[in-house]
């Protein structure tokens, strides 16, 4: 008897430790999707996957074209002699080693800036420079119309389409009352002294209101080599052991804002040098202020 309520309540707890197991299994069961369901109701929805990077990138140079370079098929030769009478003028610039401003124009045919530009291609009739303070633009001389100069909108990447054999001249004129120096290059090559560009060398005065127009490298105080497009090979960056093929294709200004040093700015003109190197000269080197005439280069020699 003893053995029988012993057995009995032997399986009576073993039903209610499977009744409670039962019901602890049953309430894990229907509690893990209500807590999954909270926890997924808090956080907040995930942001929907990056457009591919082809397209982010096709949206941006739709937005805000980057700056084209067309590579120029053009060179400047050493024209004929044109008439140019200069005079020295005493200034000094108030910034000496920092321009107030510094362009850069690209030339090459048109067919080959109109195929890198393609429809972001926009003309205009000049280039702003010093905010608006100095306009260049690119004569064609004999009162011909100006050379179109293309750019994209927002993008400083200015090119002029010139053709074999045009002439062409720098025309910078200034809407300020500032007094600017003019230090300009092409290809590479200071239009003063045919020596490879500096913002140190000497450049031209620009006074307030004045128009200055740079036909040519200058040969001597009264006369300038005119500046015409021509095939690279006959350029005259080729053909002068200053001049670097790199650089062929390229016109660049900077502008000094400068303070005349004298009332007068007429001073007397000096000699042409070949008249001063018919004397003997103790430094022989720092009378060379203007470009030499071209040589045949071995690089294109036949």
């Amino acid at each position: 008897m003893h053995q029988s309520v012993a057995s009995w309540r032997m399986r009576w707890w073993q039903s209610i430790w499977g009744a409670l197991l039962v019901a602890v299994l049953a309430g894990c069961s229907t509690q893990a999707p209500s807590s999954k369901t909270e926890v997924m109701s808090e956080v907040a929805p995930a942001p929907p996957a990056p457009a591919p990077m082809a397209s982010v990138t096709a949206d941006a140079r739709m937005a805000a074209p980057r700056a084209a370079k067309a590579e120029s098929t053009l060179g400047t030769q050493w024209g004929e002699g044109r008439e140019s009478v200069t005079k020295v003028v005493q200034a000094s610039r108030l910034t000496p080693d920092t321009p107030r401003a510094v362009g850069q124009l690209r030339y090459s045919d048109e067919e080959s800036i109109r195929r890198v530009l393609g429809k972001y291609a926009e003309r205009q009739l000049n280039v702003l420079l010093a905010d608006g303070d100095v306009e260049l633009a690119i004569g064609a001389g004999e009162g011909s119309p100006v050379y179109r100069v293309y750019a994209t909108r927002g993008a400083k990447d200015y090119h002029v389409a010139g053709r074999k054999g045009d002439r062409y001249e720098l025309i910078y004129i200034n809407r300020s009352n500032r007094y600017y120096e003019v230090v300009a290059t092409v290809d590479g090559l200071d239009v003063l002294s045919g020596k490879p560009g500096s913002i140190e060398s000497d450049g031209y005065l620009l006074r307030p209101g004045e128009r200055l127009v740079i036909d040519g490298f200058r040969k001597n105080d009264r006369e300038v080599a005119a500046f015409r497009f021509s095939g690279k090979d006959r350029a005259y960056a080729n053909n002068t052991p200053a001049g670097d093929a790199r650089n062929v294709g390229v016109i660049g200004t900077a502008l000094f804002e400068v303070r005349l040093n004298e009332r007068d700015p007429d001073l007397p003109r000096r000699r042409a040098p070949e008249v001063e190197l018919r004397d003997p000269r103790a430094f022989p080197a720092d009378g060379d202020r203007y470009a030499p005439p071209p040589v045949p280069s071995p690089r294109y020699s036949r």
